[in-house]
C-alpha cells in the first residue's frame, strides 16, 4: 500500500518537469525572436544583404549547371577529330577545324580570320565564361615529323593577342610540336601551347580547351554567351 502514494508523486513531478521544458523553451524562442526583432529593427541593411548573398550564391549555381548543361549538349553534338583527319587538312582546313571544336566547346561566336593581315591569329572566340580567346594555328603535313614550332611565330602572337586583339587567353595550337625555345618562351609570357598530344586530347572531345590547359585566367564577367 506505502508504494502506489510514491508512483503518483513520480508521474505528477515528471508531468511538471516536462511542462517546465515546454514553458522554458517557448520563453527562449520567444527571447530568441524578440533580440532578432531588435537587430533588424537597429541594422535593418543586414537582411538586405544576406538576401543578396544567397540570390548571388543561387545564381552562380545556376549558372555553373547551365555551363555545364551546354557543354554536355555540345559534346554529344558528337564533333570529333582523330589526328589522321587533322594531318591531312590544308591549313586553311586545320584553322576551320579548330573554330569548329571552339564552337563545339560553347563558342558559339567563334570565327576563322586567319589570311592577309590577320596579325597572328587565325581564330577568335569567346568562351561562356566570358574569356576573349585568340588562337594561331600551325599546320603540319608531316605531323610530329614536320619542323617544331618556333619562337618567332609565338613573338607575333605575342605581340598581337593582347594589345591588338584583346585577348585573355592567348593560344598557339599545332599537330606538330614545339621547340624547347619556344615552350620556353610561352612561359615567360603566359601563352598557352596546344601540341599534337594535347590536340589529340581535345580533338577526341573528352574536355573542353579550357580545362585541359594550365593556368587560364579565371572567368570575366557574365556576358550573353554565359
Amino acid at each position: 500500500m506505502s508504494r502506489r502514494p510514491t508512483r503518483r508523486r513520480s508521474q505528477k513531478t515528471d508531468g511538471t518537469e516536462q511542462l517546465l521544458l515546454v514553458i522554458g523553451s517557448l520563453v527562449i524562442a520567444a527571447a530568441a525572436v524578440a533580440a532578432i526583432v531588435d537587430f533588424v529593427r537597429a541594422y535593418p541593411w543586414v537582411p538586405v544583404v544576406l538576401v543578396l548573398l544567397a540570390g548571388g550564391a543561387l545564381w552562380a549555381q545556376l549558372a555553373q549547371r547551365q555551363r555545364a548543361a551546354q557543354w554536355e549538349r555540345a559534346r554529344s553534338q558528337g564533333l570529333r577529330y582523330a589526328l589522321s583527319q587533322l594531318d591531312a587538312l590544308h591549313h586553311r582546313q586545320f584553322e576551320h577545324a579548330v573554330r569548329d571544336l571552339m564552337r563545339r566547346d560553347g563558342c558559339t561566336d567563334a570565327v576563322q580570320v586567319g589570311g592577309a593581315g590577320d596579325n597572328g591569329a587565325d581564330v577568335k572566340a569567346t568562351d561562356p565564361y566570358g574569356r576573349r580567346w585568340v588562337v594561331q594555328c600551325k599546320h603540319r603535313r608531316a605531323g610530329l615529323s614536320g619542323a617544331a614550332v618556333g619562337t618567332p611565330d609565338l613573338h607575333v602572337l605575342n605581340g598581337t593577342g593582347r594589345p591588338v586583339h584583346k585577348g585573355d587567353v592567348i593560344v598557339l595550337v599545332t599537330n606538330g610540336k614545339f621547340s624547347k625555345p619556344a615552350l620556353e618562351f610561352a612561359r615567360s609570357q603566359r601563352l598557352h601551347l596546344v601540341d599534337r598530344t594535347l590536340l589529340a586530347e581535345w580533338a577526341s572531345g573528352s574536355r573542353p580547351l579550357w580545362e585541359l590547359l594550365r593556368a587560364v585566367p579565371p572567368p570575366r564577367r557574365p556576358t550573353s554567351l554565359s
